[in-house]
């Protein structure tokens, strides 16, 4: 998984991270009110095909649990390939804003719920991120005020987003013992 254009596949070796799952399982959570279904939304049909990927990318590997009366189902789990891809995914801030709302948002979430203490690290690498970009902006802007009024606009209001983005962070790490608590 060398590219991160759709990172649920990340979050889906996150769900495994903890326990084995079988798919169904797996939707459900995905389905549960207070959690990812606030990042995604997921149709059953794509899960399982996601899962098959990966799978063949060999992150995840199955075993067939046999039930009485219906077909066996399949019991997914993390190969150490796959918790390690999870885990450097995890603990990596993301290098565009756009990618703040899905997969900065399910960092967070597993961040909080599985591994707390980086939480905070994740935030504070997230925010020297934004600050980055805050400062590159504001450098270009400040060349175009004079000469090309309507692109410093739109410059100004990609600016005023990333302070959006780095107030809402400070937010984050005054309240990881609350998010923390209510996602266990």
């Amino acid at each position: 998984m060398t590219r991160s254009a759709l990172t649920i596949e990340y979050a889906l070796l996150g769900l495994l991270y903890q326990q084995p799952r079988h798919g169904y399982e797996i939707y459900q959570e995905l389905l549960a009110e207070d959690g990812l279904s606030l990042v995604w939304r997921l149709k059953q049909s794509h899960l399982y095909a996601l899962l098959a990927k990966l799978e063949q990318q060999n992150y995840v590997t199955a075993t067939l649990e046999p039930q009485d009366s219906r077909p066996p189902r399949k019991i997914l789990q993390l190969t150490p390939a796959g918790r390690e891809a999870f885990l450097s995914w995890l603990r990596t801030p993301v290098p565009q804003g756009r990618q703040m709302r899905q997969e900065f948002l399910a960092k967070l979430y597993f961040a909080h719920r599985l591994e707390p203490t980086t939480s905070a690290t994740l935030i504070d690498k997230q925010r020297d991120i934004c600050a980055d970009w805050l400062a590159s902006l504001q450098n270009q802007a400040d060349m175009l005020a004079t000469e090309r009024p309507f692109e410093w606009l739109v410059y100004q209001f990609r600016i005023g987003q990333i302070e959006a983005m780095i107030h809402w962070l400070d937010v984050c790490e005054q309240a990881p013992a609350a998010v923390g608590e209510h996602a266990a």
